[in-house]
């Protein structure tokens, strides 16, 4: 049985200020403009989601540097081939600027015929070779292009260039990512510049882009999801959401496409346990579905299919590659700029590996995606394929498609780790759809340029301030610990989400979040995330350490605590408006509702609350509580790491009460406190610690 439609898990309403489209006297757009105000900075990272112009900022940046910085030559580096238009030449005089941004066609590897982008190409290594011997200013090729040409010519002979590196979640600090350590290298070397460049908002899904001391070098532009959605002139909202079928996804595929949206469909990796193994078949069957195939376009290559309405659907086909002609064909079709603002040229794109990042559809409304990919970061990127403005566009959304549990065990194991992604996904994308969190002690005062309501701020009283301009929000804290280092406060200030990622990526956590009741909140909120943070910033102090554990916690809990809010508001029927706005308003409100907010009540929020609401409104009775006697199978005894986890937040509870946790409290948390420290001692005495 499939249910009858998405179940909406985010739903943000925008402003539609008109502010991201809306450029100043030289052509720049807002995110453009933050980010040229720094282009005297030797290393820069712009974080900005998808569409707010970072190829364009990237030009401006460059064109500076080599007019007026000194700079001999620019390097744009793409991760893949399809990218590299995104930096064609643009007549950015025409709208104020100084000069024109231009690339000539030799110079641009990503247009040239060659191999494909993970393999070593000669022509195109030499090519880049010749650049470097040249008077011309700027290069465009992808990753791979690069990462051999400098393992060919080495670091020295990129001395006083620009190196662009766009899509920087790409690149990692492990000992295996030849980029990074490439980058790292130059950093050590201090001769180039680096302007590096990434639509998600947290780099990498378990190993840092950069060591945090070269991450400290990059001054960091960031511009937020908030700001942009808000900015758009005919976008009104963005849904994101799960829909559970059980049976063959093909079937229940029908409940969610609808033919009258401009959709990307991201049908499962032949590996995926919802793939039926034939790639081919599966569109066939979704062509099918749609109406009467009547064949193909011979410009395009699109599939035609006919509705039983008597309209014609114009279909893009990138899974089948058994044709390279034809192929080639249907890609060349989708990137034709002539058809670029044409909402009419084609309906349904239809996909697999293809059509995430850097893939420009202004026109697309709703993403479908079945089942899982590997990271968090590819579904961000799918998610920004939906979030463009578009003239008569007004909704965007993003559909994951879920496969519930059947009757065998393994099947269950499967459906539970899917289930805890597509969960993690939902909870890291209202992270990045809510407003930046600044946070501050009880009556540390006033924050300059944030209103504070028509009272303003007072003194002794809940305060929440508000930076509309940079979607910001101020909130005080009472028992707040701030950040005592730069690079804690740099955390605080810029990383949170990055901290958010692994917290709600880790399984163990998650599943005892959402499916074991005994388990107390401090028990995620504070030992588990303080784990977290240590593993992550091992160098940090102890006091640094708690810092960007409560700041990061309090920062997921009160957007979980407004999304709440969204949920009652739904469930009340006060309307679709209301509810979504929730997601924004509802934190002002939870802040304001509350007698005094400090930081032992944030951490008595299970941070899992809000999705499992969600969760149990899509998904069967009986399905939840098969899942959760699952989950209660695997329940095991206190282990040697969570016990000493647990014995740290005993000292805590001693240092701030007075006394031991007692394993006799009628408080859940006091009484895990207890046994985690009787436990540690145990493992101690058995010699279990070195």
């Amino acid at each position: 049985m499939t249910s009858a439609r998405p179940i909406p898990a985010v739903s943000f309403q925008t402003a539609r200020s008109g502010v991201s489209a809306k450029s100043n006297e030289l052509g720049m757009r807002p995110m453009q403009e933050r980010a040229y105000n720094k282009r005297g900075e030797q290393y820069l990272l712009i974080k900005s989601p998808p569409a707010s112009g970072k190829s364009r900022a990237l030009m401006f940046i460059a064109l500076d540097k080599l007019h007026n910085q000194g700079l001999r030559q620019a390097i744009i580096v793409v991760p893949e081939k399809s990218i590299g238009g995104s930096f064609a030449d643009e007549p950015l005089s025409q709208f104020g600027f100084w000069a024109d941004w231009s690339v000539k066609p030799k110079w641009n590897l990503c247009n040239t015929p060659g191999l494909d982008e993970e393999k070593s190409d000669p022509s195109k290594i030499k090519a880049l070779g010749q650049f470097l011997e040249s008077d011309d200013q700027v290069l465009v090729c992808t990753h791979a292009t690069f990462r051999f040409a400098v393992d060919r010519f080495g670091i020295e002979a990129f001395d006083d260039h620009l190196i662009a590196v766009d899509e920087f979640h790409h690149v990692s600090a492990s000992e295996d990512n030849r980029l990074g350590a490439q980058l790292a290298a130059f950093i050590g070397r201090n001769k180039v510049h680096i302007v590096a460049m990434t639509g998600s908002y947290f780099r990498g899904d378990a190993v840092p882009v950069l060591t945090p001391e070269d991450e400290a070098k990059f001054e960091p532009v960031t511009y937020t999801y908030y700001e942009q959605l808000n900015g758009y002139e005919h976008l009104k909202s963005l849904n994101i959401g799960y829909f559970f079928y059980t049976g063959r996804y093909l079937e229940a595929i029908e409940h969610c496409l609808d033919p009258a949206l401009k959709t990307i469909v991201h049908i499962p990796s032949v590996n995926a346990r919802e793939s039926t193994k034939d790639k081919v078949s599966e569109v066939n069957e979704i062509l099918h579905y749609l109406g009467k195939w009547q064949g193909a376009d011979p410009v395009t290559g699109f599939e035609l299919v006919a509705m039983p309405d008597g309209r014609v659907l114009k279909i893009a086909d990138l899974v089948d590659d058994s044709d390279s002609a034809r192929r080639t064909k249907v890609l060349s079709a989708l990137k034709d700029p002539a058809h670029k603002n044409d909402r009419d040229h084609v309906d349904i794109i239809i996909a697999l590996g293809m059509a995430k990042e850097g893939f420009d559809w202004i026109w697309c409304e709703h993403a479908l995606t079945v089942g899982y990919r590997s990271s968090l970061t590819e579904i961000i990127q799918i998610i920004g394929r939906a979030t463009r403005d578009a003239p008569g566009k007004t909704t965007a959304t993003f559909t994951n498609l879920i496969a519930e549990p059947d009757a065998s065990e393994a099947a269950v194991a499967d459906a539970i780790n899917d289930t805890l992604k597509a969960i993690a996904a939902s909870l890291l994308m209202e992270q990045v759809l809510a407003p930046r969190f600044t946070f501050s002690p009880k009556s540390a005062g006033p924050l300059p340029d944030f209103d504070y309501g028509p009272g303003g701020y007072q003194e002794g009283k809940a305060n929440v301030g508000v930076h509309e301009e940079r979607g910001q929000y101020h909130f005080e804290i009472a028992g707040l610990v701030t950040p005592k280092s730069p690079e804690a406060a740099r955390i605080c200030e810029e990383d949170l989400n990055e901290v958010i990622a692994a917290f709600v990526q880790k399984k163990s956590v998650a599943e005892r979040g959402m499916f074991d009741e005994e388990t107390p909140a401090q028990e995620l909120t504070q030992a588990a995330m303080s784990a977290i943070v240590r593993d992550r910033y091992p160098d940090l102090s102890a006091d640094d350490q708690e810092a960007v554990r409560q700041h990061a916690i309090a920062a997921l809990n009160l957007t979980q605590k407004a999304k709440a809010l969204a949920m009652d508001a739904l469930d009340r029927g006060d309307g679709e408006q209301r509810a979504n706005t929730a997601l924004l308003e509802g934190v002002r409100q939870y802040a304001m509702d509350v007698r005094e907010l400090d930081i032992d009540l944030i951490d008595s929020i299970n941070p899992w609350q809000a999705a499992y609401a969600v969760l149990a409104k899509s998904m069967s009775e009986s399905t939840l509580k098969q899942v959760q006697a699952a989950i209660a199978a695997k329940r095991t005894k206190i282990g040697p790491e969570e016990a000493k986890e647990l014995a740290a937040a005993a000292v805590k509870f001693k240092r701030e009460r007075g006394r031991l946790p007692a394993v006799t409290s009628s408080d859940a948390w006091e009484q895990r406190l207890a046994e985690g420290a009787a436990a540690f001692m145990r493992f101690r005495e058995e010699g279990r610690y070195e």
